[in-house]
């Protein structure tokens, strides 16, 4: 039986656990090949140990442009292609107003929407014909609870930025606006 992801070529951001993980799971499931990355070596291992041969990982800050580029690069020249890239690395460093350090917000900062920007600018030449860029949202981008006011207010700008970026692809032929 043919499965959906025959073949194809993922990268998955922050996939060794959550959400990350499971939808690397649901894609080797589907038959792809998933590259993940994560920060912790350990983590990382576990999570490639558990998916199986169908995957490989990459120690990777998804919050550096160098890291995400050459971890891209490095694919492109590894499998000849890449279909797939999920940007789902986030940092939870939440606090009540009161306890948010600098350190805090430009961690989350630097993860959450810096990583995702730059691993989309790194991708989009390097994807095959009918290739995929998945995007990780929140609620907490329209209803943060409370000690989630600065990943709620990254996710707003990850909201616009999404919308910005599907502008600037438009009628390239480089994604799919559906």
């Amino acid at each position: 039986m043919s499965k959906s992801l025959d073949g194809k070529v993922a990268v998955v951001t922050g996939g060794t656990q959550g959400i990350g993980f499971a939808i690397a799971e649901e894609f080797v499931e589907q038959g792809a090949t998933v590259v993940l990355t994560g920060r912790d070596q350990g983590r990382l291992d576990e999570a490639v140990a558990k998916l199986g041969p169908k995957a490989s990982g990459v120690r990777a800050d998804a919050g550096s442009p160098a890291a995400m580029d050459a971890l891209l690069k490095d694919v492109k020249a590894r499998y000849g292609r890449l279909d797939v890239v999920v940007a789902n690395a986030v940092v939870d460093a939440h606090a009540p107003l009161a306890k948010i350090t600098e350190e805090q917000f430009d961690s989350m900062i630097r993860t959450n929407l810096k990583g995702v920007l730059f691993a989309v600018q790194s991708a989009v030449p390097l994807m095959s014909s009918g290739g995929s860029i998945i995007l990780i949202g929140s609620t907490a981008s329209v209803a943060p609870p409370p000690g989630m006011s600065i990943y709620g207010a990254i996710k707003a700008g990850f909201h616009g930025m999404v919308r910005a970026l599907i502008q600037d692809l438009k009628g390239t032929g480089s994604a799919s606006t559906s």
